[in-house]
C-alpha cells in the first residue's frame, strides 16, 4: 500500500504530530507499505527517510499566528504533488483548510481525517464555559460542525485517538468515526530509567530537599496548556506541602509563564530536551506529572508518563482524562486552580504517606506500532475493492 499523509502540521520545530508522523515513517516501511508526508516548508525539496518512507516539503507562506508553522498556500502545486504521488489512500492531519482541500482533490483514492486537533476544546470550550452550557456553545459554533459534517461525507474515515473525542464527534452528526488510540515509542519510556540522583538535582535546582515532592510538566508553552493556571495551583498546594514543579518544553507563551513564576523558586523551566532518551529519564525521575489541558485528542505526553510509571495529576476533559482515567489517576475540574491546587495536595499526602507515587512495574503500555499495525489494516480493507463496496 501506498499511503500519502498531506499534514499541514508537520515542521522542523512541531510537537506531537511531528513525532507522530516520524513513528509513522518507521512504522510504515517495516509493515512493508510506502508513506510519503507531503508538508509546506520553505522551499520545494525531497527529504529521504529511508527505503518506502520521504516527506515532499512544498514552498509555502508562513502561518501568521505562529512562525513555527506554514500553510499550503499553492493548492494546485499540492494537487500536482498528490497526482504524482499516485496514493492508494490519502490521509489528511488537520480539520482545518488542508482537510477541504483534500475533500475536493479529484484523484479517486479513499481518504482518512486524522482528528490531530480537537479545535472546539482548545478554543471555544475554553474560551466560552465559564459562561454557557456546552449545548449553546455548540450552537454558536454550528458552522464549525456543518464543516465537520461536510468532511465527513466526503472522507472514508474519521480517526479519533481517544473514546472521550469519538463520543463528541458521533453526538455532533459524524457518521465514520473511528476510535483508535495512539501510544507510546517503543523501548523509550521506562520507569527503570529513574535515576534517584537526577531526581535530587531536579529538586535542588527547585531549591526543595529530597523529601519533597517532583511534579513535571512537558508540552508546548501555548495558551491551552493553562500553564499559568498550573503555576497558580503548585504555589498555593505548597503553602501545605513542600513541592516542586519542573516545566520542559518551549513556545510563544515562554515569557509570560516566567512572569508567572515570579519569584517562586520552586517552580523551574528547563531548556527544551529534544533527546528522546533524555526526556524519558528525566520523566521516569519525577514523582508525578502534572497537565493542565482539557483539549488533548490523545495526550502523548500522559502516555509516556504512564509509560515511565508516573502518576497523572489531569483535567477531567480530553485525552489526558481518559489517560488517568486508565490508570487510577488524580483527575481535577478543568480550568480550575483551586481544583487543580487540591488535586497536588491529596496526591502529596498519598505519596507522604506511602500510598501514592511512581510505579516500578507496570503493565505493558500500547505502543505506537500496535496504533500503526491497526490503522494501516483498516486502510488496506478501504482499498480492497470488495471493502469499498460494502
Amino acid at each position: 500500500m501506498k499511503l500519502v499523509d498531506v499534514c499541514a502540521f508537520y515542521a522542523p520545530k512541531g510537537g506531537g504530530v511531528r513525532t507522530y508522523i516520524d513513528r509513522k515513517l518507521k512504522a510504515g516501511a517495516a509493515l512493508g507499505h510506502e508513506v510519503v508526508v507531503i508538508a509546506p516548508g520553505l522551499h520545494d525539496r525531497v527529504e529521504e527517510r529511508g527505503p518506502g518512507a520521504r516527506i515532499v516539503w512544498l514552498k509555502s507562506t508562513v502561518f501568521p499566528l505562529d512562525f513555527n508553522y506554514r500553510y499550503f498556500s499553492d493548492v494546485p502545486a499540492l494537487y500536482a504533488a498528490l497526482d504524482r504521488e499516485a496514493p492508494d489512500l490519502v490521509e489528511a492531519s488537520s480539520p482545518w483548510r488542508s482537510a477541504s482541500i483534500i475533500a475536493e482533490w479529484p484523484g479517486s483514492a479513499p481518504r482518512a481525517l486524522i482528528m490531530h486537533a480537537d479545535p472546539l476544546s482548545a478554543y471555544a470550550y475554553r474560551w466560552l464555559d465559564p459562561v454557557a452550557r456546552r449545548d449553546t456553545i455548540n450552537g454558536l459554533f454550528d458552522r464549525y460542525w456543518r464543516h465537520l459534517r461536510k468532511l465527513d461525507g466526503a472522507y472514508d474515515m474519521i480517526v479519533s485517538a481517544s473514546p472521550g473525542l469519538s463520543a463528541r464527534l458521533t453526538a455532533g452528526g459524524l457518521t465514520r468515526v473511528v476510535t483508535n488510540p495512539m501510544g507510546v515509542d517503543p523501548g523509550v519510556f521506562s520507569p527503570a530509567l529513574r535515576d534517584p540522583a537526577l531526581r535530587r538535582r531536579l529538586l535542588a535546582l527547585c531549591e526543595l530537599p529530597d523529601d519533597a515532592t517532583l511534579l513535571l510538566g512537558v508540552g508546548r508553552f501555548a495558551p491551552e496548556k493553562r500553564w499559568p493556571m498550573l503555576i497558580d495551583a503548585v504555589t498555593a498546594a505548597g503553602t501545605r506541602n513542600p513541592v516542586g514543579l519542573v516545566l520542559v518544553g518551549h513556545g510563544r507563551d515562554h515569557k509570560t509563564i516566567e512572569r508567572r513564576i515570579g519569584g517562586n523558586p520552586h517552580i523551574r523551566v528547563l531548556a527544551p530536551i529534544t533527546n528522546r532518551g533524555e526526556l524519558a529519564q528525566v520523566m521516569a525521575s519525577a514523582d508525578a506529572l502534572l497537565h493542565g489541558c482539557e483539549a488533548e485528542t490523545f495526550c502523548m505526553v500522559a502516555a509516556e508518563a504512564r509509560a515511565s510509571g508516573l502518576p497523572l495529576i489531569v483535567p477531567d476533559d480530553g485525552g489526558a482524562a481518559d489517560q488517568a482515567r486508565a490508570c487510577g489517576g488524580w483527575i481535577y475540574k478543568s480550568a480550575d486552580p483551586a481544583a487543580a491546587a487540591a488535586a497536588i495536595g491529596e496526591y502529596c499526602v498519598g505519596r507522604e504517606a506511602g500510598v501514592a507515587g511512581p510505579v516500578t512495574h507496570i503493565p505493558p503500555p500500547r505502543t505506537m506500532d500496535d496504533h500503526f499495525r491497526d490503522l494501516f489494516c483498516a486502510y488496506q480493507r478501504l482499498i480492497t475493492p470488495d471493502a469499498r463496496a460494502a
